[in-house]
């Protein structure tokens, strides 16, 4: 067994900030997670109910005080190493002083990569972000949507098999965000990777992911995970579809039920 049928996967996982002291936070409880390598996941719950804190575990960018995190079957820590994630945030955090295309260059130059080598893997990356032509523009001189594309591009630099995503395309107004939604469902097709989404849009979470994963208030646990049964296959019309409102009244529902914190642990078995 090479361990690395799980892209991610989350064994008992606590995440207590200042443990004994006054100021002590619970912010995740007992997280059990996996992942399925080319899965698509979102995790859904109230403001801080601890979803990023998930993500940044995943990421290596915190510790889990409790538990067992690995990703693709190794440690946080040596999955940051090697490189086996890419992360993309809610604001494109591009450097103003490089054009686009050294911005998607940054991890390559940080891996060693040669000029020409990570230019042309720059410009491949850029072309299925469909911004090629803004290749020699400065960040500053596209719109929130196209940074956020450069952003993504980056993430995908070093051709990671997993990208992690914290609320993406939060900033953005409706109708570039689903012209983003459907961009990152293209490139998913295309690059088969596993995906780990960050949200607070019910209709976002259900359009994008195979599984919905939808978290308590604060101490965060997992309280439900929605399966949405849209196939692989989606556009414009999935929205429009039966199939789409169910999923989103399911997710909706459970979400609801949960905010009470009762009730809830017969089901969470069943997970």
């Amino acid at each position: 067994m090479s361990g690395h049928e799980h892209a991610v996967s989350a064994d008992g996982v606590w995440k207590i900030f200042n443990e004994g002291l006054s100021n002590e936070v619970t912010a995740l409880q007992d997280v059990h997670l996996t992942v399925d390598t080319g899965e698509f996941i979102s995790l859904i719950g109230p403001s801080g109910c601890g979803k990023s804190t998930l993500l940044r575990v995943i990421a290596d960018l915190t510790d889990a005080t409790r538990g067992q995190m690995r990703v693709a079957g190794v440690t946080p820590p040596e999955a940051r190493e090697k490189q086996l994630y890419g992360m993309a945030f809610q604001q494109a955090a591009l450097f103003d002083w490089r054009n686009v295309r050294r911005n998607v260059e940054l991890p390559l130059e940080l891996q060693g990569w040669n000029k020409d080598k990570r230019k042309e893997r720059a410009m491949e990356l850029l072309e299925m972000v469909q911004l090629a032509d803004f290749a020699e523009h400065r960040p500053w001189e596209l719109s929130g949507g196209m940074q956020q594309r450069v952003a993504i591009a980056r993430s995908l630099a070093v051709d990671p098999p997993l990208l992690l995503m914290d609320e993406p395309f939060g900033a953005l107004d409706e109708m570039t965000r689903e012209r983003m939604q459907n961009e990152l469902l293209r490139i998913r097709q295309e690059t088969g990777k596993s995906i780990v989404f960050v949200t607070h849009s019910i209709p976002e979470a259900v359009y994008l992911s195979d599984r919905v994963v939808v978290m308590s208030p604060r101490p965060g646990r997992i309280t439900d995970v929605v399966p949405i049964p849209l196939g692989v296959d989606r556009d414009e019309d999935t929205r429009e579809s039966d199939a789409f409102y169910e999923s989103v009244t399911a997710v909706r529902e459970a979400l609801r039920g949960h905010v009470g914190g009762a009730g809830m642990r017969a089901r969470v078995g069943e997970v």
